[in-house]
């Protein structure tokens, strides 16, 4: 089953290349979509895949990579819409 998931990751999250590692993690697990930073110091990120690999996603999420401190994260689970055709950093 395919699942799409709308995340928003607060904490210290900018700055510790955490786009960058949520891309080469998204690559990993064949999921697409895309993450951006947030004016707030948010990172928000859309995920579109296979439900195991979206929901791998998240979990990464939730800890973020090295030297990230994520403090709170909002998931927003929406209908699948195969709408993008890779995983992408967005400005």
């Amino acid at each position: 089953m395919n699942l799409r998931a709308h995340v928003f990751v607060s904490g210290r999250v900018q700055g510790v290349f955490f786009r960058q590692n949520t891309k080469r993690q998204a690559q990993s697990q064949a999921v697409k979509g895309w993450v951006r930073n947030l004016d707030d110091g948010r990172v928000e990120a859309t995920f579109e895949g296979e439900e195991s690999a979206v929901k791998a996603l998240v979990d990464f999420c939730r800890k973020g990579p090295k030297g990230a401190s994520v403090t709170n994260i909002t998931v927003n689970w929406e209908p699948f819409q195969d709408e993008f055709k890779t995983f992408c950093i967005t400005y």
